[in-house]
């Protein structure tokens, strides 16, 4: 045990993995605006937020993944949800901050300029825009962190490794892939969605791991 914090959340959070006990009735209003956020862009045409959206959530899950395996083979997650969720999907991550990522990246892809050879402070703004939302989100978890609700169970896992190793390439492959080709933009979401799904019926389905 030596080296972590707080080591029963892992414990706790395994406790809680995919029960239903938890379960709260706001699940379904967070389902249902979810489902309108993305209608309506459909209606409105807005492809490319759409992609924002789709292509920084598959990286999310894939990074959610990565982390319930690491807490497979080394007995604790990088991160746990050990409470506060009604229904905690893996180890690092509940239904609602799922709901959250699935729209994270379209919602921060609406404040992209339309041209993407603009620059802010000299920087392409595409990149730019990354670096200050992950940035964002990393200074939210910091919060986060010190609640019940979510663990950094490592103590050299903190805001910098999140910043650098999650966030930036959820928001890197987001706000790039609101100007690919449609073409190229379904291949990465579906590419990406295919791993996923392959890990999560071989990891979780077959084997049992996560």
């Amino acid at each position: 045990m030596n080296g972590l914090n707080n080591p029963q959340a892992t414990e706790t959070a395994l406790g809680l993995l995919r029960s239903g006990d938890p379960f709260q009735w706001y699940v379904i209003t967070l389902l249902a605006l979810v489902v309108y956020v993305y209608f309506r862009e459909i209606k409105n045409k807005n492809f490319n937020g759409i992609a924002a959206g789709l292509s920084l959530y598959m990286v999310h899950w894939f990074a959610e993944i990565i982390n319930a395996l690491i807490q497979h083979f080394s007995g604790h997650a990088l991160w746990t949800v050990p409470t506060g969720t009604a229904f905690l999907i893996l180890v690092g991550v509940g239904i609602e901050l799922s709901f959250m990522f699935v729209i994270a990246g379209l919602v921060f892809s609406l404040i992209l300029p339309d041209d993407p050879k603009v620059k802010v402070f000299g920087i392409p703004n595409r990149l730019f825009f990354a670096v200050v939302n992950a940035a964002l989100f990393s200074i939210i978890e910091i919060f986060l962190a010190k609640t019940p609700a979510f663990i950094w169970v490592y103590p050299w896992w903190g805001a910098v490794p999140v910043f650098v190793s999650v966030y930036i390439p959820f928001f890197v492959v987001s706000m790039y892939s609101y100007d690919w080709k449609p073409k190229t933009q379904k291949v990465v979401i579906g590419t990406m969605f295919a791993i996923n799904a392959i890990m999560l019926i071989v990891f979780a389905g077959i084997l049992k791991w996560i």
